[in-house]
């Protein structure tokens, strides 16, 4: 339930409408999205007075009137990441009213707007937004069982000491440098790993999680992980099998698109700049995890290999079928945002 906040002169108009129609206190509150306390409380004032306006409140009023606070409200929504600041000089400028920047704040914090970290996504260009409408368009009528002949795969690096930016603690004022809040780090996590196909998997088939050493040529890929496991797992799935990888430079040299045809692989046409749209970047982050919750975390890069595989093969289907089942979703949000960048 959203804080309380106040109704307008309208809202409260339609609320004594709605109760006197039969419509249940909780069922006004949540439509007007407000707590059930207020919906009782314009009740009983009403009942009391046979009015809707507010009584006059004690205290300070308020130094903008409702035309700045939307003139406020307007600036953050225009400019995304300007700050309380800037908009104090913009309303200075604009109106010669001056306020300070918490008042700023507190306006914008009663129209719900919060200052948050952005999610950060691949940069899309016109080109990449109109491949991944045109791919979306392609696949949207995709059913499940459409989506179960596809073998998404994927490369993924693990460090051995994850450095986690969300991490928190509780401390006192003048604790920060204490030990037990101190979280410490070592430069470049410790060394990586590299696994492919942590790898590759479809609705009911999943491949072994691959060590990669070394740099992921070409001639490598095509002779450690598409002829020895992807290939085998293509032919379980079934003569109507997909095989998924993006555009990385190894996966497209031109002795691997010579084997893929040679083959008779079917491979799908995948976006650029599309990671969102490979359910399998999922598996990594459930699967990094699980490797940091274990109670005995990995001392060396050879436990870390070990854990890995060790919870790539604990994962339950269940997890798998989900993601393949959130396809058609994918593909809808896709199409709804021309391309642009989805929830996933």
């Amino acid at each position: 339930m959203p804080a309380r906040r106040k109704l307008t002169t309208f809202n409260r108009g339609r609320t004594i409408a709605w109760l006197h129609d039969g419509v249940s206190k909780c069922e006004v509150a949540r439509q007007l999205g407000v707590s059930h306390s207020v919906i009782v409380r314009l009740k009983q004032r009403f009942q009391t007075t046979n009015n809707v306006e507010e009584r006059p409140r004690s205290g300070r009023p308020k130094k903008t009137t409702p035309r700045e606070d939307r003139f406020i409200q307007r600036q953050a929504l225009q400019h995304r990441a300007t700050t309380c600041k800037v908009i104090r000089g913009q309303l200075r400028e604009a109106t010669n009213i001056n306020v300070s920047g918490r008042t700023i704040g507190n306006r914008l914090h009663d129209a719900r707007l919060r200052s948050r970290r952005p999610a950060v996504r691949p940069l899309l260009t016109q080109a990449h937004r109109r491949a991944r409408l045109a791919w979306s368009r392609r696949h949207l009528r995709w059913t499940r069982r459409d989506w179960a002949q596809v073998l998404f795969s994927d490369e993924s690096g693990f460090n051995l000491y994850h450095s986690d930016g969300r991490r928190k603690v509780w401390r006192r004022e003048g604790e920060r440098y204490e030990e037990d809040t101190v979280h410490e780090r070592v430069a470049f996590g410790g060394g990586s790993v590299m696994v492919w196909g942590g790898g590759g998997f479809s609705l009911h088939q999943r491949t072994p999680l691959y060590h990669v050493v070394g740099n992921l040529t070409g001639q490598r890929y095509r002779d450690e992980i598409l002829a020895p496991i992807v290939l085998p797992t293509l032919q379980q799935i079934g003569p109507n099998a997909v095989f998924q990888d993006d555009n990385a430079t190894p996966h497209r040299a031109r002795l691997v698109n010579d084997y893929i045809q040679q083959t008779g692989v079917v491979r799908m046409d995948f976006p650029a700049c599309s990671p969102d749209m490979n359910p399998i970047e999922h598996v990594w982050d459930e699967l990094d995890r699980q490797v940091r919750a274990n109670h005995q975390p990995p001392r060396n890069l050879q436990q870390l290999l070990q854990m890995l595989q060790q919870e790539w093969q604990a994962i339950p289907r269940a997890f798998f079928t989900k993601l393949m089942n959130s396809m058609r979703s994918r593909c809808g949000e896709l199409e709804r945002k021309r391309g642009g960048h989805t929830h996933y």
